[in-house]
């Protein structure tokens, strides 16, 4: 009987948190706050700050002027323009969309090949930042 009453000692607590955020979700996540950074935190994700420093690091390797992945595929992904044009077989970005966006499809392994290709994985942070930025409507900001 005492671990039923604690389970609903702590059950009622957690709903009573819940409450409290539905009630103030201004202080449940505020852009910019630590629940802007963790998985799934949702905060406004900026391509200057946030993606592009991912390409940088992960893709411009391949996909720059005079590279392999440039020279196969089209995408040349040293500017957000280059980004958005796509590549030679069509868009890579459908901003609002990650579920259909190839770049997401890609980096997340859902299709035949993974990007980057026989590289390290990028990381589930670097694609949370990317399906959350695409999501976003994939902004230039």
């Amino acid at each position: 009987m005492r671990t039923r009453t604690r389970f609903t000692l702590w059950s009622v607590a957690a709903l009573l948190g819940l409450g409290m955020t539905l009630a103030n979700p201004s202080q449940a996540a505020a852009p910019g706050g630590a629940a802007a950074n963790a998985p799934g935190g949702g905060g406004r994700v900026s391509f200057a700050e946030d993606v592009f420093p991912i390409l940088q690091n992960r893709c411009l390797e391949c996909h720059k002027a005079g590279a392999p992945g440039l020279a196969f595929s089209g995408l040349n992904l040293e500017t957000y323009e280059g980004l958005m044009q796509g590549t030679r077989f069509g868009p890579v970005v459908v901003p609002g969309n990650a579920m259909v966006s190839n770049l997401n499809v890609l980096v997340e392994g859902r299709a035949g090949i993974r990007m980057p290709h026989n590289r390290k994985r990028l990381t589930a942070c670097e694609i949370e930042i990317l399906r959350n930025w695409v999501n976003q409507g994939a902004k230039n900001n």
